[in-house]
């Protein structure tokens, strides 16, 4: 039974928190976080959220995700609340190196993730309670009450289509485990939103898409929310939304309603005229939030050394695309890992992630053609202890490429696979063609880029990636290729491979060929040519794009002063640029350096038409390395 004197105590705490804290810190956005108080007290301290706040990472707890991330007061205010913050740490609000940011990230210990790009927060809650309900299923726990996951959504937000489709996923998966919040304050940063306090028609679209619904006309109204919840948590097969009427401001009346006030504080000579309005403040309640009701062990992974050694079974010179080298290895890892995951977004027979899916069906997740949402969810999945693999086509994770950024905030240890990368795709033409993906990945700043150009590469690259934490990418591509490498071969974090030609004598090499992929056997074939001249060449395989083997590189480059770059790539951000920037940061000397790649819009031809159409095929490397000799 919730005691409503207490609550509505706490409530008038919280809003003492958000106007003090935002005042102290000269910025933040207190509108937005006051038309939520109600709805978020009542789930802290009515009852209905479990979490042991000594313990924030617990498996046991509930989750609780507030999407409208600048509404990070009062996730603060609630902790303040709770106890387990101080006020005099909840002043410290937006200060530098503080935990308590403008939009909460895990710096801050209650908080899984990082929100503040709108729209993603309610996917990365439907990660989690797909791994909620997957970690209870594989260790067949007999629990009482299975953990929740709670997203506060703004109305907003409502506009950007990735909430659409995690609402399609939740529906799906049958995911009864998700709770969502729709604050419906009727005021955007600028203006109203579309459908202001038309809750109607909110409803109507949130039901459409397989979501149990439940409508507050008052979210202020502590009875009528308390009853809300109480439905909401009760038993039902669907995933369920609350949607509440809210008004911005609340308790502040010169802004309730009032456009203009989003992201502003109250300067210093209005507080304390605001602070009367809101009656007497109790600055000693706190609330009581209800602790887990079991405990569980953690997943357990067999750690098997032999891993996949003696299991994909390539052979030299077996022609395999990396794609499938991809599909393959992740099955090879899935008997040892018990805790990855994969994720497709109906590509799975391109990507050859189905082939994951055939052996563990209950690991993999068809996410269809959303690939946003696809990352959010990965990042739940991680947040739940699992080793997410999400794959598409390289030339969709552009769409995707907030989510992934996002994901580095969060700490996130997800595993990013993008494949039919370049044009050598071929017939399928250039908006099929990945030709930014590298780049794009690069430019984060702790992520790790792997390139393979075969299939014994591809598969002990994934083995790193599973072993490794943080955000990875790899490159693969849809051509078959030869296996260059026996089963033996050691591949690092900032590595590469260096090839020699045979029967050259001269030590010193003409020029360093610097490939990765579909250009490294270009590359290859080149140096066997040249070599039937007596033009020597070393070519070194790039594999590790980001951290590139600087090492190796720096060395090779003393050797000749010649290098050339051939990548199946645009010039910006790619491994020429990759290069380049360490050849100025070492303050390396080179005669010549040669950058080959894609310089031009391609269209529909085979591989062998597009690769020569853009010089990066082996004639072209061929006649930028005699141009040097």
């Amino acid at each position: 039974m919730a005691d409503f004197d207490k609550l509505k105590k706490l409530c008038q705490l919280i809003r003492y928190d958000i106007l003090t804290s935002t005042t102290e810190a000269k910025s933040g956005h207190p509108s937005t976080a006051l038309s939520a108080v109600e709805l978020m007290s009542t789930l802290f301290f009515a009852g209905f959220f479990h979490c042991d706040l000594k313990n924030p990472k617990d498996f046991n707890n509930d989750r609780l995700i507030f999407s409208k991330g600048h509404a990070s007061p009062l996730f603060y205010s609630l902790y303040h609340a709770a106890g387990a913050v101080s006020y005099k740490e909840l002043l410290t609000l937006r200060k530098f190196a503080s935990p308590l940011e403008g939009h909460a990230t895990p710096r801050f210990p209650y908080a899984d993730v990082a929100t503040g790009s709108l729209g993603q927060g309610l996917s990365i809650g439907i990660g989690m309670a797909m791994g909620i309900k997957l970690r209870m299923k594989s260790e067949e726990l007999r629990v009482k009450r299975e953990p929740k996951v709670f997203v506060l959504l703004g109305d907003s937000e409502m506009a950007e289509g990735q909430v659409w489709e995690a609402l399609e996923i939740g529906s799906l998966y049958k995911l009864n485990n998700v709770v969502a919040f729709l604050d419906v304050n009727r005021l955007g940063q600028n203006g109203a939103t579309m459908i202001g306090w038309d809750l109607e028609t909110y409803e109507k679209r949130v039901k459409s898409f397989g979501w149990e619904t439940i409508v507050v006309d008052d979210g202020h109204d502590l009875d009528k929310v308390v009853k809300a919840f109480e439905k909401a948590t009760s038993s039902t097969d669907k995933p369920v939304m609350i949607i509440a009427k809210t008004i911005k401001g609340k308790g502040v009346s010169f802004i309730e309603n009032k456009d203009g006030w989003h992201g502003k504080p109250l300067p210093k000579d209005m507080l304390e005229t605001t602070l009367k309005e809101l009656g007497e403040i109790d600055l000693e309640v706190r609330g009581k939030i209800n602790l887990p009701q079991y405990q569980i062990s953690k997943i357990k992974n067999k750690n098997d050394k032999s891993k996949i050694k003696n299991v994909l079974n390539y052979k030299l010179g077996d022609q395999i695309a990396t794609r499938e080298a991809y599909g393959d290895a992740l099955v090879a890892l899935g008997e040892t890992y018990k805790n990855i995951v994969v994720l497709d977004a109906e590509v799975g027979n391109s990507t050859y992630a189905n082939k994951f899916q055939k052996v563990f069906p209950d690991r993999f997740f068809q996410l269809y053609i959303a690939e946003q949402n696809m990352v959010s969810v990965a990042l739940g999945l991680d947040k739940i202890g699992f080793i997410p693999f999400a794959a598409t086509f390289s030339a969709f994770l552009t769409r995707a490429f907030d989510q992934i950024r996002m994901s580095q905030y969060s700490g996130g240890n997800i595993k990013i696979t993008g494949s039919h990368a370049g044009v050598s795709i071929g017939e399928d033409g250039p908006s099929q063609m990945g030709l930014e993906d590298i780049s794009m990945m690069r430019s984060l700043l702790k992520s790790v880029v792997f390139y393979p150009s075969d299939a014994i590469s591809t598969a002990k690259l994934i083995e790193i990636m599973t072993e490794e934490k943080g955000v990875f990418y790899l490159r693969t591509t849809r051509g078959k290729a030869p296996v260059i490498y026996k089963e033996n071969e050691k591949f690092k974090i900032g590595g590469s491979k260096i090839h020699k030609p045979v029967g050259v004598d001269r030590d010193r090499p003409s020029a360093l060929i610097i490939a990765a992929g579909v250009t490294l056997h270009e590359a290859l074939k080149a140096q066997t040519e040249l070599a039937k001249s007596g033009i020597n060449t070393v070519v070194l395989d790039c594999y590790s794009v980001k951290p590139l083997d600087a090492q190796s590189i720096g060395r090779l480059i003393k050797e000749t002063e010649n290098v050339i770059i051939v990548e199946d790539h645009y010039p910006a951000g790619g491994i020429g640029e990759a290069v380049a920037d360490l050849i100025v940061n070492n303050k390396l000397k080179i005669k010549n350096y040669v950058h080959l790649c894609v310089k031009k819009i391609a269209f529909s031809g085979t591989p062998e038409e597009l690769l020569h159409f853009e010089k990066i095929d082996t004639e072209a490397i061929i006649n930028a390395v005699k141009k040097l000799s």
